[in-house]
Order: structure tokens, then C-alpha cells, then sequence
């Protein structure tokens, strides 16, 4: 019976994906989104979403990296199906189907020597072919081995013809036999290799289809020809492009922060994350802010370009703007006070996170990340006396002293709302004869310590009156 294509097949069968990263480092930028794009297309088809740590590198997969990836996952809330599985764990397994591909005639012991592999290699490049294993002991008994040479087990690759493969994004891509050697599966200590250990864990775990970074393209040919060699049923694979900075190069270090962890601190809120890393290679029209049940809705891998997408700094702090003034104010009162804490050494007190609570509707929209917003929140619980900043501080000179001493003692009295304190702050300006920016901008510097912060008459509602009678006379006194 003929496969229904396209979004007919996928509806008739049961959705498996996975996000299976290596644990040698932080959760990379790119990886993210390629888990993000696996968690949509499992959520969209109602199906499974699972992970998978590949640890089989045991000189460089961590603790530490495992902890990283999870959490990073969590907060990004990419919640996954079932158990974590560890590859490692998997090995005897996978070593066993290395034997039951030897059993079926469609693997075979290799007992090349270092050197005699060496040897290979360097005729090849000296006739300048391509360097690949030249089949030696494909067709050659056993009994023929040399002493003391442990063997590894070699695929039977096919030699002749393509192997192709339909990919849900690049489309029909293939690759001539001739031009895929004879891969290794298990290694002359025992061990299996990746690509052997991917197909077993993907065929193991019910994969019905691999959504991954392109730069895995080369291993799907090889993986699919192991699991012809085993009668299994191949999944569809969908090959994501990379992200790449701004220059075009594939995303790095040098391109500024590349781990999910960085973004975390950098003070970006996950739903922005997510919203700008699904919008790096996939678009539902001219949609720029969507949220996560629509994406769920919306959500096709095919709909996912071929070009690679480049990372725009600038476009994500305006999303995170986007969805910090969205955000619940109890909870952004959360992250700020943290963050404040962290930078007073102290916790806050009940008056304080009250206040900035009250604050925080002034603040909300002139802040891209959380980190701003926890900054430009700080001279409301900074200690007193508060230390201008140096462009500030020369606003406040003698006579600009002088005029908020007297300012305080007009202000010891009356309402205390931001329209009440602006009127009787003219009525001040009136009687000095002096424009209303001559004591603004100086009652600004001394009582938020810088030159810009919310409507001035808003932050004195907010700091309330002995706070802010108190700011004043210590600006009247002059620097301690």
C-alpha cells in the first residue's frame, strides 16, 4: 500500500521526536531551538516528546553539562515525555546489534592495524582520492587475522547505487554509495559508535522522526543504511539549517553569549526566548509576536527555510521589551528583587519591595531585559545617602542645593499624589521665578541619582513623603 504523503501520513501515525544533545557544555543557543522545534512538532501532533542524553563520549560528557541541559530546558519550558534516557547506558545493547548485523552476513570483523590503516590513508592522498577504508577484510575469512590484533566490527555497506534521502526540510538529497565507506560500529575495545548507537536508541525509543541541525545531514545517510542492514523502518528526517551571526559565520563565542544559560542571566524572559528562536528559520506569515499555543497551533517542520537564519540582537531585547511589558507584576517583582539582593548583599525589606511593586508601571516600558529593569528600579531601595552619578551630581551645585532645601521644607505638608506634588512644584517655580526644569532636574538627580528615570512627580508618589523629604535634606547637606 502507497504511503499517504505530506501531513496525512504524519496524522495517521503516532509523533516521536527527540532532543538528544551531548553533555560536554552548556546548553548552545542553537540547540535550544532544535529542541524547541522537536517539543512543537510533538505538541502540535499530539504526540511524544523525549530526551535523550548522548554521554557515550565519557572523557568529555560531565555531570555538570547534564544538570546544565535539563535546566535549561525547564526554564525554557520545554517539558519532556517520560524518562531521561542516558545513552551510555544503552552500550550493550548497541554492541549486540553490531553482533546480530555480523550473524545476518551484513557486518564483518576488520583486522587493520593502525598502521596498515595509516598506509591507507596516506595512498589516498597521494593519488588524491578521497580517504575512506578500502574494504580489506570485507570479503575475507576470519581465520586470516593476524595475531594479538583486535578486530572492530564494519558495516556491509552497499557499493553500488544511492542512498536517498527525502528530508522534511531540504527536501530529496542524496548520496552515491560509492562515496560512504564501510563505517565502523563497534570499535576494537567494544565499544559502539555514534551513528550505530543513534539508530539503536531512535529505533529502541519508537523515533518516527529526527528533527536536527543540518550539520547531521552526512550521518543520515549512513544511519539509514544501518537500518536497512537491520530491516528496520527508517524515520523521516528533517534537517535544520544552523543559526549564524550577523557576519554570516556559524554562530560563536565571538558572536557574544551562545548558551541558553547566558540569556538566563542576561535578564531575557523564556517565553521571549522561545518567540524569537522559533521565529530563527520558521514564520507563520508576518507574525512577529506569538505566543506558545499558537505556535503550537501553527507549527510545520516543512514550513521551516533551507537558509540558514542569522542571530539579531536587536530584534530579540525588543521581543523581550514585547513581553516584559506583558509580563504579571508579582512575578517580575520576583526576578528584580533577586537580582536587587544579589547586588545590595542584603534582602529587601516589606516597605521596599512594596515600593518598588508600586514603581513597577513606570518602569516596565523603558526596559529590554530584566537586568534593566532591575537597574533602573535600584534607586528606589538604594541606601541613603544616595550617590549620583557623576552627570548627575553636577546638577547639584550650591544654588541647586540650597533651592531643594528649600523645596523641602514647601513640600513638609499637604497631598501626597504625583498631580497634587506637580503643582505645588510650579507653584515653587513661580514664586522663585525660575522655569520648572531649574528644580526638576536637579530634585530628579537627587532623589533617583541619575538624569532619566520615570516622570519625577510619579517616583515621588512612589517613594512617598518622608523618603523622599529625606533624599532631599540630604542633597541640602551636601556630599558626606
Amino acid at each position: 500500500m502507497a504511503r499517504p504523503a505530506g501531513s496525512a501520513y504524519i496524522a495517521a501515525m503516532s509523533v516521536t521526536v527527540r532532543f538528544a544533545p551531548s553533555p560536554t557544555g552548556f546548553l548552545h543557543i542553537g540547540g535550544a531551538r532544535t529542541a524547541l522545534f522537536n517539543w512543537l512538532y510533538a505538541r502540535h501532533h499530539g504526540g511524544v516528546f523525549r530526551l535523550r542524553i548522548e554521554d557515550t563520549d565519557r572523557a568529555r560528557s560531565t555531570p555538570e553539562a547534564v544538570a546544565a541541559i535539563i535546566d535549561g530546558l525547564s526554564w525554557l519550558g520545554l517539558d519532556w515525555d517520560g524518562e531521561i534516557v542516558h545513552q551510555f547506558a544503552g552500550a550493550a545493547r548497541h554492541a549486540e546489534v553490531a553482533r546480530e548485523l555480523i550473524a545476518k552476513g551484513r557486518a564483518y570483523y576488520c583486522y587493520c592495524t593502525p598502521e596498515e590503516l595509516e598506509a591507507m590513508r596516506a595512498r589516498a592522498r597521494a593519488e588524491k582520492r578521497s580517504v575512506r577504508y578500502d574494504g580489506t577484510w570485507r570479503d575475507r575469512d576470519p581465520s586470516e587475522a593476524p595475531p594479538g590484533v583486535a578486530p572492530v566490527i564494519r558495516l556491509k555497506a552497499p557499493q553500488e547505487g544511492a542512498t536517498t534521502i527525502r528530508d522534511l526540510v531540504q527536501g530529496e538529497v542524496t548520496v552515491e554509495n560509492s562515496e560512504l565507506d564501510d563505517l565502523i560500529l563497534l570499535r576494537a575495545d567494544g565499544t559502539p559508535t555514534y551513528n550505530l548507537s543513534v539508530v539503536v536508541d531512535d529505533h529502541d525509543m519508537g523515533i518516527t522522526q529526527v528533527i536536527r541541525g543540518d550539520d547531521h545531514l552526512n550521518n543520515a545517510f549512513r544511519q539509514t543504511q544501518i537500518y536497512r542492514a537491520l530491516d528496520w523502518p527508517v524515520p523521516e528526517f528533517a534537517h535544520v539549517p544552523l543559526i549564524h551571526g550577523p557576519d554570516g559565520a556559524k554562530l560563536s563565542k565571538r558572536h557574544g553569549a551562545v548558551g541558553v544559560e547566558a540569556y538566563r542571566e542576561m535578564g531575557y524572559l523564556p517565553e521571549a526566548l522561545r518567540n524569537y528562536l522559533m521565529r530563527l528559520g520558521w514564520s507563520h506569515g508576518d507574525d512577529e509576536i506569538i505566543s506558545t499555543e499558537d505556535a503550537i497551533r501553527w507549527f510545520d517542520i516543512a514550513d521551516v527555510g533551507r537558509g540558514a537564519a542569522r542571530f539579531d540582537q536587536a530584534k530579540l531585547d525588543s521581543i523581550n521589551a514585547h513581553y516584559i511589558r506583558e509580563a504579571d507584576d508579582v512575578r517580575l517583582l520576583g526576578l528584580i528583587a533577586e537580582r536587587l539582593e544579589g547586588a545590595l548583599g542584603r534582602s529587601l525589606m516589606p516597605h521596599e519591595r512594596e515600593r518598588l511593586a508600586r514603581a513597577l508601571p513606570g518602569l516596565k516600558p523603558r526596559a529590554k531585559t530584566i537586568v534593566e529593569l532591575a537597574d533602573k528600579g535600584r534607586f528606589y531601595v538604594a541606601p541613603r545617602p544616595i550617590q549620583p552619578r557623576p552627570d548627575a551630581a553636577k546638577l547639584l551645585t550650591g544654588e541647586a542645593r540650597r533651592l531643594l532645601g528649600d523645596l523641602a521644607a514647601d513640600l513638609d505638608g499637604g497631598e501626597w499624589q504625583a498631580g497634587a506634588i506637580e503643582q505645588r512644584l510650579r507653584d515653587f517655580a513661580g514664586v522663585k521665578n525660575i522655569k520648572l526644569g531649574a528644580v526638576a532636574q536637579p530634585l530628579r538627580a537627587a532623589l533617583t541619582g541619575s538624569l532619566a528615570s520615570p516622570g519625577i512627580f510619579e517616583v515621588m508618589e512612589v517613594l512617598g513623603r518622608d523618603e523622599s523629604l529625606a533624599r532631599l535634606a540630604d542633597a541640602a547637606a551636601g556630599p558626606t
